[in-house]
This record gives C-alpha cells, structure tokens and sequence, in this order.
C-alpha cells in the first residue's frame, strides 16, 4: 500500500510502498476513508532525533492522526465491531490504565506520548492497524470519508471549552483567538454550550467571515484594548496573542492556551494573570470528549468544512495548509 511517511529525520516526507499491516491479538485494521492534515505534521520531520528518542518515537513512521473509515479486519479476542463498520479513531493516545486514564483524564496520560501519526504509524496510508477498540467510536449515520478532522481539531476545541465552561455566564464574552481548523470548531461549541457573546479574534478577514457564519457576534483583529472577557481561548499561541489574551480576561475568568507556536510570557506573573482565575494550557483530548463531539456532529449540530485532496496531491495539501492558502478550515486527504 502506499503511505506518505518520515523515512528519517530531518528530511521531508514521502510518499513509499509498504506493506498492508496484519492485526494481531486485540488489534483492528481500518480501511482508511478520509485522513485530516495538521499543522502538527509539518514540524515533525524538523524534529531532533534525540527528541524524538527521548518521546519513544521510532522512524520510519506514517503520518496522520485524524482518520477515519472501516474496520478490514479483527485481531483475535476483538469483540463489538465487525467488518465493513464505519468508524473514527480517537486521536491522542493513552495507555487506558495509569490514574489519569482510570479517571477519565486520558489526555493527560503520561504514556501518550508516542501514537497514531507522531511516532507511530498514522492515517496517510490506505491501511492504518488500532491498537485496541477503546480507540475506535461508531460513526452510525456520519461519512466516515469526512469525520477525520473531528477527532482532533473538533475534540481538542471542544476540550478547551469545556474546561472553560465554568468561568462563562450568559452575557459575558469569550473571545476566541485564531478561528481557523480547531479557533471555528470552538466558535460553534460555544455557540451550543453557552448564552455568552463570541468574538472571533483572526488576521485573515476570510476566517474572520467563516466565524461569523458559525455564530461568532463580533470581530476583530487583535485582542488590544479588550478587557473584561470571562474567558479567552488562545489557538494560536505567539507570545502577543498570550499577552493580549491575559490582558483581556476579566478577575475570576479562564484562560486557556492551545496554540502551540511557542510563544511565552515575559510580565511577572501577579501582574499578568487574571485575579483569582483560571489558565490552563493543553494539546489533544479525551475520548469522552470525541463521543460528545461525534454524537453532536451525528445530531447535525456542527458545520465540519473540509477541502478535499487526493492522495497523490498530498504534499501539495500540506503546503497549502502551511501558507494558510486552503480554501476551507482543514484539508482532507480521500482514499
């Protein structure tokens, strides 16, 4: 089969010819429908290899963690799924046994530091083996062609507004900062979840557009002079956006920071963060997140816009989504 791959580090990935994997013991092989790209993908090959090493991460590997499509086969002890059913894989990975796991807290799990598409073989491939079915969610009545980017860029948003959740009142605002793949799935949570006002935060007028259409009441450029904001939810994470955020956040609101663009924060911490409130940073989600995720996407409840790719076109994919050239919120590649 073919698989867009890290051959090794520090050189771009390909597209190779390898072998179609065999489920063993309480593994599911999946015929992949439709495999979403991340921006994530395209800082990995740039990664050190002692990085890599120190996070259990072994190359050659294939890339992509939002997959979807249909179960090809059972490893032996597999119970609940049958050939030919539609299904999303959950995302982040965990070990389903360690204290954050047992709780629910799985997207804190210490041991998922390696997993589908970061360290281990992902989604850009026509076959993608599951290491057990706890990673596997009944899609039902969705396509799985297209489910793919839900179960990253949908959950993760709809983790950070859930942890937000409890800071926001009816009539307050939450401004969300960059409202591109994850920023205009977090619009629509909040439009679902809250009775709050929504200020989309972007540079690109064509986003900033999108999230009106999502539900977003107000826009903006930046967050310079906003105050009072009951939360604020940072998917771009420069050092100005998490200046701007903190600034924006009321005394007792939330702060939370998923954008992972490295930026930091230099103020002394009595004088930058929001009295008596809450930040918190994150990447990824729980699986209990992706069933709430896909179970509002089944209900028709969310707007998941894709531009499809096909596979031949996938470098040409990665590098639309780099230049923030694609037409649509995340770029799908089809099988």
């Amino acid at each position: 089969m073919r698989a867009f791959r890290i051959t090794e580090w520090g050189t771009p990935p390909q597209v190779v010819d390898v072998p179609v994997p065999q489920p063993g013991p309480g593994q599911v092989l999946v015929k992949v429908a439709g495999c979403g790209l991340c921006h994530t993908d395209i800082s990995l090959p740039h990664m050190p290899a002692a990085l890599g090493k120190r996070l259990g991460w072994r190359a050659p590997f294939t890339l992509g963690h939002e997959a979807a499509g249909w179960v090809a086969g059972l490893g032996d002890g597999v119970t609940g799924f049958a050939e030919g059913d539609a299904v999303a894989l959950v995302s982040p990975n965990s070990c389903g046994q360690c204290w954050h796991c047992q709780r629910g807290l799985d997207s804190a799990c210490p041991n998922g530091l390696a997993g589908r598409g970061y360290g281990r073989d992902g989604g850009l491939a026509e076959y993608v083996l599951v290491d057990g079915k706890r990673f596997l969610i009944p899609l039902e009545s969705l396509d799985p062609v297209t489910a793919g980017p839900l179960t990253d860029a949908g959950a993760t948003s709809y983790h950070a507004v859930r942890r937000a959740l409890p800071r926001i009142y009816p009539g307050g605002t939450v401004a969300v900062t960059g409202v591109g793949g994850l920023g205009s799935f977090a619009v629509q949570f909040l439009r679902l979840l809250t009775a709050a006002r929504i200020l989309a935060v972007d540079t690109n007028p064509a986003r900033l557009a999108a999230a009106t259409s999502l539900g977003a009441d107000a826009t903006a450029s930046s967050l310079d002079g906003i105050r009072g904001a009951d939360a604020v939810l940072d998917f771009v994470g420069t050092d100005d956006t998490i200046a701007a955020g903190l600034a924006a956040v009321r005394p007792g609101g939330a702060f939370g920071l998923v954008g992972a663009a490295g930026g930091r924060m230099e103020a002394p911490l009595l004088r930058a963060l929001p009295k008596d409130g809450e930040v918190f940073s994150f990447q990824g989600s729980s699986i209990t997140d992706l069933h709430d995720v896909i179970a509002l996407a089944a209900a028709g409840a969310l707007r998941n816009d894709v531009q499809r790719f096909a596979f031949d076109d996938v470098e040409d994919a990665y590098s639309r989504l780099s230049a923030g050239t694609l037409d649509s919120p995340r770029a799908l590649i089809v099988f």
